[in-house]
């Protein structure tokens, strides 16, 4: 369990990662997580009103199961191979988080201030969920794709339209990171 539990090195890592994409490449398929959303509007009739969800799902059936394998694995993890210690951050990034009213001393990965059932009542936190929520659905349709299936699976496959649309991730990172996230808070 020591080994599940500890982070990879990227000599581990790396190879396995590169070995899944090689065999997904050799399979036909493409790694992304956002198109799961596209075959469940499908799968529940989305097709009868929109073309763009009149399509086969069941040839992306495998990718459904990605994506219950991705929630299952989260709730193990998270339910039973997290470590019970403090989140290890950067101390210039705590600072920065503490100017801005988040407080980084917490034993857990997401901050109450943002992400705590109870500040839903709050319009600025619905506000934010709504416009983060539309701006990354509409990005990820208009990038033809997410951050994973982009940086992940495009670029390894040599595609420019990944690599500019990987660039554009970060870009934007880096905005909302120290332009709108300190003006939000």
């Amino acid at each position: 369990m020591d080994v599940i539990m500890q982070p990879w090195p990227w000599y581990v890592a790396g190879p396995l990662l590169a070995s899944v994409l090689f065999l997904m490449l050799f399979f036909g398929k493409t790694f992304g997580f956002s198109s799961n959303l596209r075959h469940l509007c499908s799968m529940g009739g989305a097709g009868k009103t929109a073309e763009f969800f009149d399509y086969d799902w069941r040839k992306y059936k495998w990718n459904l199961l990605f994506l219950v394998g991705t929630v299952v694995g989260a709730f193990i993890a998270s339910n039973f191979l997290m470590h019970n210690h403090r989140v290890d951050i950067n101390p210039k990034t705590a600072a920065a988080l503490v100017e801005i009213g988040i407080n980084p001393d917490v034993d857990s990965y997401v901050p109450a201030e943002i992400f705590d059932l109870a500040n839903l009542g709050s319009p600025k936190t619905l506000g934010i969920l709504l416009i983060g929520g539309l701006l990354i659905g509409f990005g990820t349709r208009w990038a033809g794709g997410c951050t994973s299936g982009h940086a992940i699976s495009g670029i390894s496959n040599l595609q420019i339209p990944s690599i500019i649309a990987t660039i554009g991730f970060f870009i934007g990172g880096l905005l909302m990171t120290h332009l709108l996230l300190p003006l939000i808070f």
